[in-house]
């Protein structure tokens, strides 16, 4: 209990920016989680793993609650929800093996690179072509399996792909958003069963916890992110789409000094 201010407020934020911007706000929860839990004395050999379990599974409630707001607003394309989710699912579970074994300094600055590439194009209003749409079934497979995979690998959402993957096949950027909060659902999910399972056999983690998911960090930090996400989604329709392009690529930059960092 004397902890549950600190992932109270730390919630809080994180389901602003979910309902925002369609992100699942692990940039901000793992490097946070990791101080808070360094403080606490866990295991040092086991602190990042539960920090990305911890932050995978709060994103499974923020990317609900944000989903549910959006979806009023008729921002959700279900259509390809259902068409990149397969895809998706493949690629947190790879992700979350590859998380025990491959070491992620140089995904996290390719990754970087990549936001800041997407966040210099919209501020400075380079669009793509008109002509462009979302690819088929195919491409959509691919694109969420990759998205899952990052997604599991460093603990986000997918909303920092999805968007500008999105916003670049032509899609309006309030859909792209409200989109993206829904297909941070299939993300979170499968990589949260992925965190758990590789957790469940490790010993010395502190208790309770499910796998490399602390529990009483999630129960704080997701009943705060659950209330302020559909404030944070209504926020995002009631504010000019130009400014909500700019807000998002400052916090896309944001995030990538961090990764770099």
């Amino acid at each position: 209990m004397e902890w549950a201010s600190a992932y109270l407020a730390l919630g809080g934020l994180v389901g602003l920016l979910s309902g925002m911007f369609g992100i699942g706000g692990g940039t901000v929860l793992v490097p946070v989680l990791l101080v808070l839990f360094e403080v606490q004395q866990f295991p040092a050999t086991h602190i990042m793993h539960l920090a990305l379990g911890t932050s995978m599974a709060t994103i499974v409630f923020t990317s609900l609650a944000s989903m549910r707001k959006h979806h009023q607003h008729g921002a959700v394309n279900w259509a390809v929800v259902r068409t990149v989710t397969p895809g998706i699912l493949l690629g947190t579970g790879l992700g979350a093996l590859c998380a025990t074994f491959v070491p992620t300094n140089g995904l996290k600055v390719f990754f970087a690179l990549f936001l800041c590439c997407i966040a210099m194009q919209i501020l400075l209003d380079l669009r793509p072509q008109a002509s462009r749409q979302l690819p088929g079934v195919t491409g959509m497979t691919i694109t969420g399996t990759l998205t899952g995979w990052i997604s599991s690998l460093v603990s986000i959402g997918g909303g920092a792909i999805m968007v500008p993957f999105l916003v670049w096949c032509n899609v309006p950027i309030r859909n792209a958003i409200g989109t993206s909060a829904a297909i941070g659902f299939p993300v979170a999910a499968g990589g949260t069963m992925g965190y758990i399972a590789t957790g469940l056999d490790t010993p010395g983690l502190p208790f309770p916890n499910l796998g490399f998911v602390h529990l009483p960090s999630l129960f704080w930090i997701a009943l705060a992110s659950v209330l302020c996400a559909p404030f944070g989604a209504k926020v995002a329709h009631h504010i000019q789409v130009n400014l909500l392009r700019k807000l998002f690529a400052i916090i896309m930059l944001v995030l990538a000094a961090h990764l770099l960092l």
